[in-house]
């Protein structure tokens, strides 16, 4: 009756084995996924061990098959089991699950999103056990407390909530919690799905961080931050995480404070260029001519002398330009892609000018304004600083230099309006103010406030 039930619900799937043995002479049934777990192991250490089982013995397996991780569950649990690799014996009314689950992950290889200069090379994989591993690796402590869930009614996908017990907000760590619990959703393939439930309210600027890195992961849980772990994601989600998180990479911690400070100047100055620049050209060329010298603006506007289009629609199409080379060389494959981008940049942009299509200047300013974006490692950030780099370059167009100051303070007020799990994004903690641009090497170290009571770190001798 049972085996009959079983059938039904799976259907005419392939992947569904169902066989009958006879051990001693008893009828013993056997279900188990063939993709997801390892024959092998199912034929080593179940059907041979079978063979020499006494028929009393069938009802305590559990005892007499000590090699495998085999436990007793009840009917409404077989295909949960099932479909986590478990093999299910049934003998009369009892039902065991034996884990075989089948290695299906690429295993432990190197970042490719976040690459690493001095740091560990190793990055997360899709294997939840992996990846939990790769942080325990580096925090061994009882203190680390990992708490699952799974999410998703069709996927099941196994989540766990990471923090330390001693450093993280208990609030925090229930306030998160608590999100996750009331997600109702058919399935979760990856941390992504879970980013958006988290994040709330939309923002074009990032506020949980995204990473491969299990050293940064590992460095934001010593912080007092909550991770985030999804089965099949090779990504955790980091949070809360501020502004000025995005400023800085893993790789600083690994180098000398004077180093690290200047790098961090650069990213800064990379920001403003990237969401600035272009608005700023089109307004001091179009409408506001004395904020140049008389040279200079003279020399701009011999460049585009013989360009029929508006200062305008020439940046807008190439801002379009740059972003299609981006997107194709992003989605491309890594021995065409790189080809690609020559191509685009070179000869089109060459052979653009000499039609008199597009300005030099003008290539100039929009691809310094697009190069400067991509030295953040955070996709949503690149992509915020696009919106708010057309945003400012139309206001600058209809309104002048007024237009970008405008745009400006509405950027402003946005990132100073941005709040996540009560926290401003973009807050600044006394004892932090000696790492957020300028780094400085104290002797004591100290955490974030904001986000923990227990502040010290340890101190250097």
């Amino acid at each position: 009756m049972l085996i009959s039930k079983l059938k039904e619900e799976v259907g005419y799937s392939l992947d569904y084995i169902f066989k009958e043995v006879l051990v001693d002479g008893k009828k013993v049934n056997i279900f188990f996924n063939e993709v997801l777990t390892n024959g092998n192991g199912i034929n080593d250490f179940i059907l041979r061990e079978l063979l020499f089982i006494k028929k009393k013995n069938l009802y305590r397996l559990e005892e007499i098959l000590p090699n495998t991780n085999i436990i007793k569950i009840n009917e409404k649990e077989i295909l949960d089991y099932v479909n986590q690799g478990f093999l299910i014996i049934i003998v009369d009314k009892i039902i065991y699950a034996s884990e075989f689950k089948a290695f299906l992950d690429r295993g432990v290889t190197t970042t490719q999103s976040e690459l690493s200069i001095n740091g560990p090379k190793d990055a997360f994989c899709e294997n939840f056990n992996t990846n939990l591993g790769l942080i325990r690796r580096r925090i061994k402590s009882c203190d680390l407390q990992a708490k699952s869930l799974y999410i998703g009614r069709s996927t099941l996908t196994k989540v766990a909530i990471l923090y330390m017990k001693n450093i993280a907000s208990r609030e925090l760590v229930e306030k998160i919690n608590k999100i996750l619990e009331a997600i109702d959703i058919d399935g979760i393939i990856d941390a992504s799905y879970l980013k958006f439930a988290l994040e709330g309210r939309n923002s074009f600027f990032p506020t949980i961080m995204m990473s491969e890195r299990p050293d940064k992961s590992a460095m934001a849980l010593l912080e007092g931050k909550v991770v985030i772990l999804v089965d099949m994601s090779p990504y955790t989600l980091i949070l809360p995480s501020f502004f000025l998180d995005f400023f800085h990479t893993v790789d600083d911690y690994y180098q000398k404070p004077s180093n690290t400070s200047f790098i961090r100047i650069i990213r800064v100055l990379a920001f403003l260029i990237a969401a600035f620049t272009p608005a700023i050209y089109i307004s001091v060329t179009t409408r506001n001519y004395n904020l140049v010298p008389l040279d200079l603006l003279l020399m701009l506007k011999a460049g585009r002398t013989f360009v029929p289009f508006p200062a305008y629609i020439e940046a807008l199409f190439m801002i379009v330009c740059f972003e299609i080379l981006r997107e194709s060389d992003i989605r491309m494959s890594s021995t065409s892609g790189s080809a690609v981008s020559i191509l685009g940049g070179l000869i089109l942009g060459d052979a653009a000018v000499a039609a008199g299509i597009v300005s030099p200047i003008m290539i100039i300013v929009i691809a310094i304004s697009s190069i400067a974006a991509l030295i953040f490692n955070s996709l949503e950030l690149v992509n915020a600083l696009r919106n708010y780099k057309v945003f400012l370059l139309i206001l600058g167009t209809i309104f002048g230099i007024y237009g970008v100051v405008v745009g400006s303070i509405i950027m402003i007020s946005k990132i100073i309006s941005l709040r996540l799990f009560g926290y401003h994004y973009i807050s600044i903690d006394k004892n932090e103010v000696d790492d957020s641009i300028v780094k400085i090497n104290k002797r004591i170290r100290k955490r974030n406030s904001y986000l923990t009571k227990n502040i010290v770190r340890g101190k250097y001798k």
